[in-house]
């Protein structure tokens, strides 16, 4: 069982990232960067590979309607665009078209500058241990095991005609 500074280290930590991601998707959405943050993550996902609607669906943990309405929204906006493999044309693959890669490198510089000048009041010292603690947690979340999204999304991967 964790310990009480274990689970209040849990409870700072989910408090402090949506604050963070709040201040940056606001930052963003004033400078017209990005209509809605979850198209960034989107974007981000399908910038690694192709992925179905139902894989998108899993990994961001929405309904497959929903996803689907995201992803119209992306392909209106030329940053995705749907296909479907000649073997199987019941399967559709979203993948990111070089727009969209252009707007993620675009929206990320912006959320990076916008961070920079924010983190830009902390002294050398404080900088320092910001990012040794960034660093601890780099370390336990990329040696974690598969999220259960993750696992279902790889999984319809391995059953969807190549």
């Amino acid at each position: 069982m964790p310990s009480a500074a274990t689970r209040d280290t849990a409870r700072e930590l989910l408090c402090i990232i949506p604050l963070v991601m709040r201040t940056v998707a606001a930052e963003l959405r004033a400078a017209g960067e990005m209509p809605a943050p979850a198209h960034f993550g989107l974007l981000t996902i399908l910038g690694r590979q192709p992925r179905t609607l139902t894989e998108l669906a899993l990994l961001q943990g929405v309904s497959l309607p929903t996803m689907s309405n995201s992803v119209s929204t992306l392909v209106q906006r030329g940053w995705v665009k749907r296909s479907s493999p000649a073997r199987d044309r019941r399967v559709v693959i979203i993948e990111v078209t070089p727009v969209g890669t252009a707007t993620v490198e675009r929206v990320g510089k912006a959320a990076e500058a916008h961070l920079s000048e924010m983190l830009g009041n902390l002294t050398p010292a404080a900088r320092r241990r910001l990012k040794a603690g960034l660093g601890v947690l780099r370390d336990v979340f990329s040696d974690a095991p598969a999220t259960r999204p993750e696992r279902a999304a790889r999984a319809t991967r391995a059953r969807t005609p190549a």
